[in-house]
């Protein structure tokens, strides 16, 4: 396993270099930068918190209605897409209204930028693995 400062460097590695990206591709439709990297930050902001509470949330959850926290590929698909959901509802509207753009354009941006962190997770996890193997001494 990784320690929790390689785990922490992994976490702000993948934010910098995913915001990175997004502003990049953002700017290509035509939006400012400056104007994407704010809203990518409070995004990443908004999506770190969701996370932690949403886990615990879920965890508590699961031990409610199966009596377990072991997780069922069924019960990985579920959380995805209800902490995908929730997100949805919390950062559409800042969308919107960050890039005065109608809901439904907010909502096809943000279903991009889902699909394109799921495609860069990914891709990310699998590089920085490659750079940064696992001690094999921490694995026992």
């Amino acid at each position: 396993m990784r320690t929790t400062s390689q785990r922490i460097w992994h976490a702000i590695a993948f934010e910098i270099i995913g915001l990175i990206l997004i502003v990049f591709i953002l700017t290509q439709f035509g939006f400012d930068a400056a104007h994407s990297g704010v809203v990518g930050v409070v995004f990443s902001i908004i999506a770190t918190g969701w996370n932690y509470f949403y886990n615990i949330l879920f965890d508590k959850g699961m031990l409610k209605y199966t009596g377990q926290l072991e997780k069922t590929h069924k019960h990985r698909i579920l959380h995805a897409l209800i902490f995908e959901f929730g997100l949805l509802i919390v950062t559409l509207p800042i969308l919107a209204f960050w890039f005065n753009i109608s809901l439904f354009k907010a909502f096809i941006m943000d279903i991009g930028l889902v699909i394109f962190y799921l495609f860069y997770a990914y891709i990310f996890n699998l590089f920085y693995d490659k750079l940064f193997p696992i001690n094999q001494s921490l694995q026992k």
